[in-house]
């Protein structure tokens, strides 16, 4: 659409005198004129100065105001510029089908000029809301084009997100398989005295990426935050988007994206920070460093474990899903390192699932494979057992299951260290006890035992010594 600065009228009639009369209405009245005395002089004359409305006689010699009007309107130049009809036909048959070839208005000779001024400036000031909408449209397309270009740059961050996370773990998972192998080496080669300097090294080289990347995660969190609010606001001030943007919304299931998004970058940092649980846990096995005591709610922290190992509870091809049971008592705040004891929780519970998933590979047919979480206070002590309904434990393998590098599962599913930490973790860093009770085919029970106040150095020596 051409935007035309001033208010231009055409008028085209092979009447002087009617030009005369138009002309000067409409000059007193603020508007500039411009004539033509034949359709052919107006065709020509809109080519190289386009007005704002047109007052076009019907009965012309030549090409006649109707003629004139259907050429205007197949222009795509000029199609859009109104045209108002004189006539002194009173015949409405001629009215509607000038009307039919896109003319706006009617107004009759003799002229009144009230009447023609009112007229002209209704449909000029049409026009000019039209034009004004129309650099809407234009600004709009501009929004909706930066729209576009941050939703390309939401997701191109996040898959390089993505990208450099699975990269991260990788690099990870190459380490820590590294470290497994040095482990068993060192052991076998009976220089156990040196793991802990190892462990400690290689933990701390690994701590270094894992803050990299957990640090990242939560930048990446905020900006597509930030960029999320950006197309909810955007949304919320432009409902009735054009019909391709609407298609692309549809495509893309723009919902579910901003749903979804937020829990993905969640359940990373969820993992990132798994990951440094773990490189914590190879220290404290070292005895390298010293965790600090805080006071804390131990549901907080089953619950939390629970929550990463939700996905794992789940139903899978060849296995039911896992009943969850929690029987939680009113426990106190209890004086512990709450990441060590969350470390206790995540490899007793890990191995509860493996054992349950173990009995389903193994064709054994559970009623329902249960999870039963109780938690109760005795005395100082605060209680917590985790039970399963898998096959049991035989009493040869429980004799060892708290020994460094001991493990029943196959080669690469685990190291023989978890419960073996989480020994170390409950009886030697805490003062409690740790202790499992299974029969074969009746599942297994771990006992977790922690005094609600955390004891000293002599006073868990005494503690151990009473166990």
């Amino acid at each position: 659409m051409h935007i035309q600065d001033t208010n231009v009228i055409l008028i085209v009639d092979d009447i002087p005198t009617n030009l005369e009369v138009l002309s000067e209405a409409l000059i007193d009245a603020g508007f500039e004129v411009a004539v033509a005395t034949s359709g052919e002089s107006a065709l020509k004359q809109v080519e190289y100065d386009l007005p704002t409305l047109i007052l076009l006689d019907v009965m012309m010699p030549g090409i006649g105001g109707f003629e004139t009007c259907r050429q205007l309107k197949a222009n795509p130049k000029t199609k859009d510029i109104p045209i108002i009809f004189m006539t002194a036909l009173s015949d409405s048959v001629d009215k509607v089908k000038g009307l039919s070839l896109g003319a706006v208005d009617y107004i009759t000779k003799p002229f009144q000029q009230a009447e023609v001024l009112a007229r002209v400036q209704v449909h000029v000031q049409l026009r000019n809301i039209g034009v004004a909408l129309e650099k809407q449209n234009i600004h709009l397309k501009q929004e909706i084009e930066q729209r576009i270009a941050a939703e390309a740059a939401l997701q191109q961050l996040t898959q390089d997100l993505e990208q450099r996370v699975a990269a991260r773990t990788e690099e990870l998972s190459q380490a820590l398989h590294t470290l497994q192998n040095a482990q068993v080496q060192l052991v076998q080669s009976e220089k156990l005295a040196t793991l802990g300097q190892l462990v400690a090294g290689i933990a701390h080289e690994i701590n270094n990426p894992v803050n990299f990347i957990y640090a990242n995660i939560h930048h990446a969190n905020k900006y597509i935050h930030d960029l999320l609010v950006l197309i909810q606001l955007y949304l919320e001030r432009y409902p009735h988007p054009a019909d391709d943007i609407e298609k692309t919304i549809k495509d893309v299931d723009l919902e579910f994206l901003i749903e979804d998004l937020p829990k993905l970058l969640s359940s990373m940092e969820m993992g990132a920070a798994r990951i440094s649980e773990i490189v914590k846990s190879f220290r404290n096995f070292s005895r390298h460093d010293e965790a600090d005591i805080k006071i804390v709610d131990l549901h907080e922290g089953i619950d939390n474990t629970l929550k990463i190992l939700e996905h794992r509870l789940k139903k899978k091809v060849d296995a039911p899903a896992i009943r969850l049971l929690k029987k939680y008592g009113n426990l106190p705040m209890v004086e512990c390192c709450a990441g060590k004891m969350n470390q206790v929780f995540m490899n007793i519970i890990s191995n509860a699932i493996d054992a349950l998933e173990e009995a389903s590979s193994n064709g054994e047919r559970l009623i329902e494979p249960t999870i039963l979480i109780h938690t109760d206070v005795e005395a100082e002590y605060v209680v917590i057992r985790i039970i399963d309904n898998g096959l049991g434990i035989p009493q040869d393998v429980q004799q060892r299951l708290f020994d460094p590098f001991f493990t029943t599962k196959p080669a690469g599913k685990g190291t023989g260290l978890g419960l073996s930490i989480s020994y170390q973790i409950v009886k030697e860093q805490h003062g409690g006890s740790l202790l499992c009770i299974s029969n074969p085919g009746k599942g297994a029970e771990f006992v977790i035992k922690i005094p609600i106040k955390h004891l000293s150095q002599s006073e868990q020596v005494l503690s151990l010594a009473r166990q």
